[in-house]
């Protein structure tokens, strides 16, 4: 018969973290932040910056090339949020113009266009706030 342990199984560490892979992180954040900040200051739409400007496609392209390195650890899904965020923001953009853009021509259109790149800008704006909020406390996005 075995004697019971009397311990409880340790939890298992997580795995440490590359400071300059955080700081690779907050690279990434700061493009898609600035993305925004050029689509509110600009002619731009904070919608057309961030899917069709340079900052937030270099970002993506960033977080593609490092992604592996980030198995197993918090930043996993600081890159799954930021990936998620642009190929999103790029559907729900596709949607809004095939759906509300023909419609326009019987005026419904036009609220609806507002509404939906109104609603998309503040959606992209509050991933990239709370993602990055997220990694300055080293907390994992849950999505």
């Amino acid at each position: 018969m075995a004697t019971p342990n009397p311990l409880p199984p340790m939890a298992a560490e997580p795995p440490r973290v590359d400071e300059s892979l955080i700081t690779y992180t907050n690279v990434i954040y700061a493009l898609h932040a600035l993305a925004v900040i050029i689509g509110l200051t600009s002619a731009h739409t904070i919608i057309g910056s961030f899917i069709g400007g340079a900052p937030s496609i270099i970002a993506v392209i960033m977080n593609y090339v490092r992604r592996s390195a980030t198995i197993g650890t918090f930043l996993e899904s600081h890159f799954r949020w930021q990936i998620r965020t642009f190929w999103f923001a790029l559907l729900w953009a596709l949607v809004i113009g095939v759906v509300a853009v023909p419609l326009m021509l019987v005026i419904i259109g036009i609220p609806l266009f507002i509404l939906g790149t109104y609603a998309l800008s503040i959606w992209i704006a509050y991933r990239v706030v709370r993602g990055w909020l997220a990694l300055r406390d080293k907390r994992p996005m849950y999505v």
